[in-house]
């Protein structure tokens, strides 16, 4: 059979573009890509890279502040959002036109529109062309997942705070992941008043118990109202804002109530299961560790597949993807040992297992310290850090590694390439410490907080 492209893509976002770039550019493959909304997908347009253009803006509060306390005769007004909105938009059509560029440049072909698979080697556009591949790659990301009732009230998601035309005043943040605790942080820095609701006992499920506490303690140093164990019972929305009704009894009124409360796998409508395509509990599509589905044609990376939701995943899954069908170099993306960051303030850096999580694994030993860094204790901040490391008793080697301090997203990927060498503890023991530095706790910690 004749295609129109050896490889199709259905998804314009970081493992998408990727895979169409390696796959074209690198092993000469006819490639052709479909993106609905806008090139970039969640991490460049609404995701990590606005989200961290908006962590810097909300820091400078702080920074001018302590600008005064180390001898700095410092002026400032309030935040100007508009102007902020101006400078980010701007930003972002820059990174989309480069994210084209190398598409063009790849001789990728780009169709602006929605794509369903109508069979294992077709799709239709929203123009009603219908083109033919011998591979077909789904990488359409990820969505907030809202319930009804927040929408009929006016909630917002996560994707809405880059659009907004002035900076709500009082805001309620629901929910307890990642998302949510930094946009609290963001907010809270740019000067709105903050309230943060989550149903569960503690922040950031699946993270460091130990971590989870002091991030939350210092959210709430940092003036953020965080309710642990509080869930929203009813929305009412009114011309002076949005009355909301929650567990503990209280009735509150916000200018804006934003939701991040999970997400789930972009799949409805694609067409997939008539196909024989497998979705899992969150309509994700099953894949094999090649990143293959059901359907041996048919494949799928990045967010959609629910497995490590973090762009630089979706990267690599698209690249090995790519050298594996096009390039005659069978190899498949490395799930372990991967390091994130979560960005509040001050930020999280963590890799390799949590304590809870060693600690079923079997005997461990925990390295911990919390500390004022000297840039804080000058300016007499109550900022504290904390450094930790979660070892195996019987092979030495660090199992996982948590930083909670400013810049711990940069630390953790140098503390990354060690441990996934398989460093031990004495390997961290015998490195020379870089005085004065936070960082250095990392290789001064001798004795073991506890075992387990």
């Amino acid at each position: 059979m004749q295609f129109d492209y050896d490889l199709f893509v259905i998804g314009g976002g970081s493992g998408g573009v990727r895979a169409a770039r390696i796959a074209a550019g690198e092993h000469g493959a006819r490639v052709g890509l479909a993106e609905e909304y806008r090139m970039g997908g969640t991490c460049v347009i609404r995701g990590c890279v606005p989200k961290k253009l908006m962590v810097f803006a909300s820091s400078f509060a702080g920074a001018l502040e302590d600008a005064r306390r180390y001898g700095w005769e410092v002026a400032s007004g309030g935040f100007d959002w508009p102007a902020f909105r101006t400078r980010l938009d701007a930003e972002l059509d820059r990174l989309e036109a480069a994210y084209r560029a190398g598409l063009d440049a790849a001789g990728v072909t780009v169709h602006d529109s929605r794509a369903v698979l109508v069979d294992a080697h077709r799709v239709r556009l929203d123009s009603g062309e219908t083109v033919s591949a011998k591979h077909i790659l789904v990488a359409t990301g990820g969505s907030p997942d809202l319930p009804e009732a927040a929408l009929a009230a006016g909630a917002l998601s996560s994707n809405d705070i880059f659009k907004l035309d002035a900076l709500p005043k009082r805001v309620l943040i629901v929910g307890g992941g990642f998302i949510a605790c930094e946009f609290a942080c963001v907010l809270n820095g740019m000067g709105a008043e903050v309230t943060q609701y989550y149903r569960g006992e503690q922040i950031l499920r699946g993270f460091d118990g130990e971590a989870r506490g002091h991030i939350a303690e210092q959210m709430r140093e940092a003036g953020i109202s965080l309710h642990l164990g509080t869930d929203v019972i009813g929305l009412r929305r009114g011309a002076g804002g949005t009355d909301v009704a929650s567990t503990d009894g209280h009735e509150r009124r916000f200018d804006a109530v934003i939701y991040a409360t999970g997400r789930r796998p972009n799949t409805a409508g694609l067409g997939l299961e008539p196909l024989g395509v497998k979705l899992g509990r969150k309509g994700e599509i099953v894949v094999d560790e090649w990143s293959q589905s059901a359907v041996p044609s048919i494949y799928a990376v990045g967010d959609v597949t629910n497995r490590i939701n973090l762009t630089p995943v979706a990267i690599r899954e698209g690249h090995a993807f790519a050298d594996t069908v096009f390039g005659a170099r069978p190899r498949k993306a490395d799930h372990d040992l991967v390091p994130s960051a979560v960005f509040t303030q001050p930020e999280f850096g963590t890799v390799g297992l949590t304590e809870e999580a060693a600690r079923e694994a079997g005997p461990i030993e925990i390295y911990a310290t919390a500390f004022r860094p000297m840039q804080s204790a000058f300016a007499r901040r109550p900022d504290r850090a904390m450094m930790k490391l979660v070892v195996c008793s019987e092979t030495r080697r660090v199992l996982g590694c948590h930083i909670v301090a400013p810049g711990a997203g940069e630390l953790i990927q140098l503390a990354a390439i060690a441990i996934k060498m398989g460093a031990t503890k004495e390997d961290f023991d015998r490195t020379v410490a870089v005085h004065p530095t936070m960082s250095e706790e990392l290789v001064t910690l001798r004795k073991p907080l506890r075992t387990a």
